[in-house]
């Protein structure tokens, strides 16, 4: 037996996070609670994303049909089933499935008494660092929050850019991390000819590789951005289900998947096992979001190449609901005394 419940948040941020689409102080997330017979808890959250339709209230509308398929099946192992089965109940919604999957996958390895990558047999010694990412801002904001992010530790960082100041930016970034791991976001704020052309820069300022220059719906415009691009190109908005892996597998050569695009770690899964088949590198994001949803994303890290898991440690302090597991210095440690996900109410 399970029975369910929800909660809607608001976590406050440390900063205002700003992207070439807009800017947001606040993150709106719903947390999911699924308990057994035994009193036992499993937690998930969603944070759901206007720009793919979903918003709080949207969550808040399908969650009650979504637990009543988890209630109605009653086995939290039994995943599949449940996946099926909420599918076919709601289509679409898919941060608020990724709430639900979240909590019943937590429930489940907590029963087992195991750290959910133990029960999923991958290795915590395989994970990628997480970058932390620099937002949009003034140009000595951003000269100072990357500063503040290299004397924190961290070495791997993703500034957004996608203004008539990346130049300046990109210079202001390097001059406060000159050895730091530097990935590009411009968020689909690039023509296809400014993708090119900026790659050159972000080449010369050792950019690893650059996310989604170019608006999602142009596949073949990211063919001619890829084919001549400086720099390797991810792609995030343009990759959002299973089915637009292999649409996108010989424009682009990584791919940025989310619980909160897919609906789930079961999702998730497939998803990067396809892009392998494809070729393709394999990043994880997120949004700005409680560790009640970071932290089992965490847990697919032995799987990545890179990670983007920094949503948490984007919130005020004390601005979150649950503590989670231990990112400092963007160093991913999976725990191995901590049944579930490890995110936990505080």
């Amino acid at each position: 037996m399970i029975t369910g419940e929800f909660e809607r948040v608001s976590l406050p941020l440390a900063d205002a996070f700003t992207i070439s689409r807009g800017t947001q102080d606040v993150a709106e997330n719903v947390l999911v609670r699924l308990t057994d017979e035994g009193g036992m808890t499993g937690h998930g959250a969603a944070a759901p994303s206007p720009h793919y339709g979903e918003t709080a209230d949207t969550v808040e509308a399908v969650l009650p049909d979504l637990l009543d398929v988890a209630e109605s099946v009653g086995d939290p192992h039994a995943l599949d089933r449940i996946e099926r089965r909420m599918h076919h109940r709601v289509r679409g919604n898919p941060a608020a499935r990724a709430a639900v999957s979240v909590a019943l996958h937590d429930l489940a390895a907590k029963r087992l008494g195991v750290p959910l990558y133990r029960m999923w047999g991958l290795d915590a010694a395989e994970c990628p660092p997480t970058s932390f990412t620099i937002g949009l801002d003034t140009t000595e904001r951003v000269r100072e929050k990357t500063a503040d992010a290299v004397e924190a530790g961290y070495s791997t960082l993703k500034l957004k850019l996608g203004t008539d100041r990346d130049a300046e930016l990109l210079d202001a970034v390097r001059e406060a991390a000159p050895d730091a791991t530097l990935r590009v976001d411009a968020n689909e704020a690039w023509t296809p000819h400014e993708a090119v052309e900026k790659s050159r820069l972000l080449a010369d300022h050792g950019v690893e590789f650059v996310e989604q220059p170019i608006p999602a719906d142009h596949h073949d415009r990211l063919r001619f951005v890829h084919e001549r691009s400086a720099v390797p190109v991810a792609v995030d908005e343009s990759v959002v289900t299973l089915a637009d892996v292999p649409r996108v597998a010989d424009r682009c050569d990584v791919v940025n998947l989310k619980l909160m695009k897919c609906g789930g770690l079961r999702e998730a899964r497939r998803m990067i096992h396809t892009a392998r088949a494809h070729g393709l590198e394999v990043m994880l994001g997120c949004m700005v979001e409680t560790n009640a949803a970071i932290a089992p994303a965490c847990h697919l890290a032995p799987l990545l190449d890179y990670a983007d898991l920094d949503g948490a440690l984007l919130l005020a302090d004390e601005g979150d609901a649950y503590d989670g597991l231990d990112l400092s210095d963007g160093v991913i440690r999976l725990p191995d005394d901590r049944s579930g996900t490890g995110a936990e109410p505080i």
